[in-house]
Order: C-alpha cells, then structure tokens, then sequence
C-alpha cells in the first residue's frame, strides 16, 4: 500500500510545495499524479528562485524574451505563468471530475512587495487570474492587515484564493471573515458561489523554529516555571494547528455558513503549510502525520513526500489530543511567552523570506536578460 494513495480515504489531500520547468517536462510530476494521488501544487518566490536562477532550463526562453525588449519582471511573470498553466492542464482532469473535493489547483503568488498594498494585490491577483487563464489557479494572498480586504475582493469576483503566512489563531480567524464575507459580496451582486475556492495556509514548522530556543532557554533556568518551559518544547505548532481545525469546524457551521453552502459554496479548507523538519531532533514526518484529518490539506516538499511515501502511518490524528493542545497554549504566557507577538514577528519575518528570494530572482533573470540583449546588440 502507498501512503500518499492511502491517506485519501481519510480526506487529506497532499500537495507538492514545489514546481518547476523540468518535473512538468520530463514526467515526474504526471508520474506523481497518477500514482502518488498528488491532488495539487503551490509554488513562491523562493520556489521559483530556485527553479528559475539555480538551472539553465528557462535561458532560452529569457534570452528570447529579452530579445523583444521585455523588462526582468514581465520576464519572471511570463515564465511562472507558463509553468502554473501547464501544471493546471495536468491536474485538468481532476479538477474536472464529478467529485474533485476541491483540488485539482496550482497556486502562483503576487508580489511579496505588495504584501502590505491592498490595491495592488487586488489589482496583481486580477491581472494573474487573467494570464493563467485556467479555473484551476488559485492566487496566492498573504494574510497580512492589508491582505484581508484583499482576499474579500478577490472572492468576491469568483477568484480562487490560497491565503499564505498565517500563523497565529485570530488572524486565521480574520481570514475565515474576509472569505465568508467575500462570498456574502458576490451572493448580493446575484452571482454564482460554486466552484469558487479558497484554502487558509497555516504555517507550522517556522513557529517551533522560532519558539523551541525561547522555551529551552527558560527550561534552562530550572524552577516550575523551568520545567514547564521544557513540557512546551516542540509543541506550540501542533498544538495551533489543532486549534485552528476546532476553529475551522465552528466558523463553517450555523446559520451564517449554511446560507451560503445552500448556494453552493465550498467551505474555506485549512492547508498546512511549512511542513518539511528543520529541527533534527524531530521526526521528518512531525508536521505530517500530526495533522491528517478530513477537509484538510497537507502541501509538502518533496523530500519529505518521498519520506511519507516510504514510511508514512495515515491515521485520523488531527483531533487527538485536544486538552494538551488547549493547554499548551494556555501555559506559554505562564512562561512569559505572548504567542500573539510571535505570530507577528513570524508574519514579518515570512514577507521578507519571499521579498529576498524575489529580489534574488529578479536579479538572476535581469543579468541573464542583459546577456542576451548584449549579444542581441554585437549582432548588428
């Protein structure tokens, strides 16, 4: 039996966190559709900076876009749409069949320069909405402040939103809002809800990352307050992530939410997200095995897909253990943590992790655009 096919019995959809030229080329990614039950793919800046600045494998086309004069930004678009598009015609069918549980999707993020811009991440979400050209594109938002009313319009005028960097429980709920009010738009305006849908990526791994040290440090100090640091260690995300579905399970139930499922609305999923281990102390499957749970999705690297694929244990966990998980969460500020201002630091954090990487891009597009524009030149 093959885990990755497995776990859908338990209604978890995996998706890859990668996307590149290369695995839409030669194979590897239909392969994973047809025998891993791959249900959809998410990209970001740093994927793409990756794919496009660490291989030669778009330099043709970038010394021919050059060529027409394009700048290294249209460049970088045109390329990520070409590969978002033909991943969408993979996962086509899919997507297209009677019962897709809403997958079948390929995300591709704006700018993170307009993190805090909400009339450019609508104006950006439009415009690439428009370029793919595929219903089976979800645009990428992040959940900042200024991302909120942004998400609500983008719903509103039936786009697909993957709403990124979430990491703490009120702005996740924020999030829910601004989908279900965007829903309650377009349901005003006497426009159709179905087929419209949305996931709510909640980041996990980069929350221990960044609160495992903290927590280790005051266990250091000894004491009780020490010793219940020490119980806190490794568990502040999973514990989140629990909440969160409880959370899920609230917000999409009553009158308010059964209103708009009567008109054919899809509920908002909860997508786990920065799932791959980076603490070795972990098990590589941490973030994974944790979280399997029904109308969930689960977008993972590769390395950690082929490590599930090998010797992963598909189990309804995500409800287990919901008294430690409300308590681990009660005793941080016992320990002098706010949890609140953590999230905030890692939204930060997180929006400059992809304007980085983004730069980088640009960067690596724009010399390979002046080599061929150089080249273009010493012809004539």
């Amino acid at each position: 039996m093959n885990p990755l096919v497995d776990i859908r019995r338990l209604d978890q959809s995996l998706w890859l966190d990668f996307i590149s030229r290369k695995v839409l080329t030669n194979g590897e990614l239909k392969r994973r559709i047809d025998e891993d039950a791959l249900r959809g793919v998410t990209s970001n800046p740093a994927i793409f900076e990756k794919a496009i600045g660490g291989s030669a494998d778009y330099d043709d086309t970038i010394k021919e876009q050059a060529r027409q004069g394009k700048s290294a930004e249209e460049i970088y678009v045109g390329l990520a749409v070409a590969d978002v598009q033909a991943a969408c015609d993979l996962f086509r069918p899919l997507y297209d069949s009677h019962d897709n549980s809403s997958d079948g999707y390929v995300s591709l993020e704006v700018s993170p320069k307009l993190a805090h811009d909400t009339e450019g991440t609508v104006a950006e979400g439009r415009q690439l909405w428009q370029d793919v050209n595929r219903p089976n594109v979800m645009i990428k938002v992040p959940a900042t402040q200024e991302g909120l009313p942004a998400i609500r319009t983008l719903i509103s005028e039936g786009i697909n939103v993957n709403v990124t960097l979430i990491f703490g429980l009120d702005r996740y709920k924020a999030v829910a809002e601004a989908f279900i009010a965007g829903l309650e738009d377009r349901a005003k305006a006497g426009q159709s809800l179905e087929g419209i849908d949305s996931v709510a990526s909640f980041f996990l791994s980069r929350i221990d990352v960044l609160l495992d040290p903290q927590l280790e440090k005051i266990a250091a100090e000894g004491g009780e307050k020490g010793q219940l640091a020490e119980s806190l260690v490794g568990e502040v995300a999973l514990a989140s992530a629990k909440q969160a579905y409880q959370l899920y399970k609230e917000i999409f139930a009553g009158a308010r939410w059964q209103a708009l499922a009567d008109k054919g609305a899809n509920t908002q999923r909860l997508l786990w997200a920065s799932t791959g281990n980076k603490n070795p102390k972990y098990d590589d499957l941490k973030y994974v095995e944790n979280l399997i749970g029904p109308k969930t999705v689960n977008t993972i690297p590769v390395e950690t897909m082929d490590i599930f694929k090998e010797k992963g244990q598909p189990a309804d966990r995500l409800e287990q253990g919901l008294d430690k998980a409300r308590q681990v969460l009660a005793d941080l500020p016992k320990v002098g943590i706010d949890l609140d201002a953590s999230t905030q630091q890692l939204e930060t954090e997180g929006v400059q992790k992809f304007i980085e990487p983004f730069g980088k891009l640009i960067d690596s597009v724009e010399k390979k655009r002046e080599q061929a524009a150089a080249g273009t030149e010493a012809l004539k």
